[in-house]
């Protein structure tokens, strides 16, 4: 028997129950260990996620950990049994973006799953085997589901390729930004500086390496080498660029909802500002998070506080949509 939460449409879901489904050429079936809750999962239930972005009726879940329990034709029997996590975009691999390595900019369409196809918000999920990034025996599923948004966040840090002795900054200590701190905290910076409008969770930047800690309405321009955005906030793209330096880099991983504060091209033109961004991550992005993560670079276990059944979907969605500083990452477990 297995279980799983169906978003029929927004606001509108049941949990079904039937046969584990069998995995087909290529494919794996993972016993889902823990999946984790974000902004776009409750963009899906409240009904905001545009419509190229998502399909109904649909299985959420795109972060998620799990074991592999059985292998479908053509996959290597050994992936049985194995602790593993796996991307979220499903590519079709012969495309000159996926060629070049941009495979989250795959031109063949969106396609994602948990978004257009089944998620982890069940008992079982059926993912290509080609996506899975298998984890070494013993390894904390709990804490593993956090390799999605920790693959965003390499993704972001690869953009900004920060060096030893340089001054970097991150704009929002979310699940992201907290994230992206550990990751640039890897690279030596002289200073790691964040702003979030938050208090309660600078004892978490600052244990992931942040060395100064600031309200946005007191962070003044500090003229830093590198400075990532993860708020996602109407203004965030706008103050993150105003404390890059003149020459300096400066990365975008947030998508604001409504109207955002313009960025100013005066801005970065007059500075000379090297502006880039990411939309999810490429499969290199992901190697990159499962390293750091399983070398022990990336402390991801005290980034979750709240863990709920399968059946508490809508109450994990509100309490995200509740926010609040002791609110971290939320994961179902099954």
């Amino acid at each position: 028997m297995s279980r799983s939460v169906l978003l029929e449409r927004p606001g509108r879901r049941r949990m079904i129950k039937g046969e584990a489904p069998e995995p087909g050429p290529g494919e794996v079936l993972v016993r889902v260990a823990a999946a984790g809750i974000c902004g776009s999962d409750r963009e899906l239930y409240e009904g905001g996620r545009p419509e190229p972005y998502r399909r109904f009726p649909i299985v959420p879940g795109h972060e998620w950990s799990g074991t592999v329990e059985a292998a479908g034709p053509g996959v290597d029997p050994s992936l049985v049994g194995r602790p593993t996590v796996g991307e979220g975009f499903v590519n079709c691999q012969v495309c000159d973006r996926c060629r070049a390595g941009d495979t989250n900019l795959c031109v063949a369409g969106y396609d994602e799953i948990g978004f257009t196809r089944p998620g982890a918000f069940a008992d079982h999920l059926i993912v290509p085997a080609r996506l899975l990034h298998p984890l070494p025996s013993g390894t904390d599923l709990r804490a593993a589901v956090l390799l999605e948004p920790a693959a965003v966040a390499a993704a972001a840090v690869l953009q900004a390729a920060p060096l030893p002795g340089e001054r970097v900054g991150v704009v929002g200590a979310g699940t992201l930004g907290l994230l992206t701190i550990q990751l640039l905290a890897a690279s030596s910076p002289a200073e790691l500086v964040v702003s979030d409008p938050r208090a309660g969770r600078e004892p978490v930047a600052r244990a992931g390496g942040a060395t100064a800690y600031f309200h946005p309405d007191r962070f003044g321009a500090l003229d830093l080498d590198v400075v990532v955005e993860t708020a996602g906030a109407h203004d965030s793209a706008a103050a993150a660029a105003r404390q890059v330096r003149r020459g300096g880099r400066l990365v975008l991983t947030g998508i604001p909802g409504g109207v955002p504060e313009g960025l100013s091209p005066s801005l970065i033109v007059g500075r000379q500002l090297a502006v880039t961004s990411v939309f999810g991550a490429p499969a290199s992005a992901w190697s990159h998070a499962v390293r750091a993560f399983t070398s022990g670079l990336l402390d991801l276990a005290p980034l979750v506080t709240h863990e709920l059944p399968l059946e508490a979907y809508p109450d994990a969605v509100a309490l995200l949509g509740q926010g609040g500083e002791d609110v971290g990452k939320i994961i179902l477990r099954p």
